[in-house]
């Protein structure tokens, strides 16, 4: 197994987890980067870009340009009806799924195990 378990959970839900900051409002990219950072969801905003193009072309999410008050226009995402429907497929899965990996993974005492020298 590799060392770094969270990076692995992170690189399976980060996209919906973006999906599910959109689904608030558009944003754009620098926004969405402060936000993931501060959850330890993804290292820097060069990791969001990528992943963003992947949702463009994939179709779960659209852009557009606002004027900014403080410096060049900015590019928003928004979602798509696509893109509703991605994140609405993720979270009717991720309940059940999040459920069972912690009954799986609880921090409970093993049972008494039974061993053939006590049964002698």
């Amino acid at each position: 197994m590799t060392p770094d378990v969270g990076a692995q959970m992170r690189k399976g839900v980060v996209e919906y987890c973006v999906l599910g900051l959109l689904a608030r409002g558009p944003m754009y990219g620098w926004e969405l980067s402060e936000r993931l950072i501060a959850e330890g969801l993804i290292a820097s905003i060069g990791t969001l870009y990528p992943l963003l193009s992947r949702l463009r072309q994939s179709g779960g999410v659209q852009t557009f340009e606002r004027p900014s008050g403080a410096g060049p226009v900015r590019r928003y995402y928004e979602l798509t009806d696509r893109g509703v429907q991605q994140l609405a497929q993720f979270r009717a899965s991720w309940t059940p799924f999040a459920r069972s990996v912690a009954e799986l993974t609880a921090d409970v005492p093993p049972p008494a195990r039974v061993t053939a020298e006590r049964e002698a």
